[in-house]
């Protein structure tokens, strides 16, 4: 059952600046490397960067570090790391879209570490929290994203109008404690966060 939505977080001045450099770096490098679609270019901030800091509300509130499952253009891990200042591993196979996320991190000052690694070879301490966006169905996450959780953590995921059917599907292979929310930027879309995560 969905739960009302947070409004969307207001960012410090220093933040919103970080974050107007990130995507300049992004409109920059996407003719080269398609980071985001040719038409989401011209809604970047709104489709990309507002529903990447639409989960702030919904991360733990005290937690060590983060990884980010592949990140792309940096959505929404560098972004989340920009804005919480807590370091954030960020994994993408994809070695142009690794370069440009390092060199983003670089320009923004934010506190991420890029691997350039599949996920399933990826070797990092497991975290606290897990994020990804539009990557793979929730069954095919979980499976990526359990190894990597550190034990009472959780995992904030974004999805679309296909999250009842997957959170369905994930039931079947899955135990865990599921929250979902609204997500405000997109009537027809949520937000989950997924604890207590074990196989069936």
């Amino acid at each position: 059952m969905k739960q009302t939505p947070s409004p969307t977080p207001v960012v410090s001045r220093e933040t919103a600046e970080r974050l107007d450099r990130f995507l300049a770096l992004v409109l920059a490098w996407n003719p080269t490397i398609n980071l985001v679609g040719k038409q989401d270019a011209a809604q970047l901030r709104h489709r990309h960067l507002d529903d990447s800091l639409a989960l702030l509300p919904y991360l733990p509130a005290e937690f060590e570090r983060a990884i980010d499952l592949g990140s792309g253009g940096g959505f929404p891990g560098l972004v989340l790391a920009i804005a919480t200042g807590r370091p954030f591993d960020l994994v993408e196979s994809d070695q142009r879209k690794a370069a440009f996320l390092r060199e983003a991190a670089r320009i923004t000052e934010a506190p991420a570490t890029v691997h350039a690694e599949r996920i399933e070879r990826v070797r990092i301490p497991p975290a606290p929290l897990i994020t990804a966006r539009a990557l793979a169905p929730l069954p095919v996450l979980l499976g990526w994203a359990t190894p990597l959780l550190a034990p009472g953590g959780v995992c904030v995921f974004p999805k679309g109008r296909t999250a009842d059917e997957e959170l369905t599907a994930a039931r079947l292979q899955w135990h865990m404690r599921v929250e979902q929310w609204s997500n405000p930027l997109a009537p027809d879309a949520c937000i989950l966060r997924l604890s207590e995560i074990s196989r069936v």
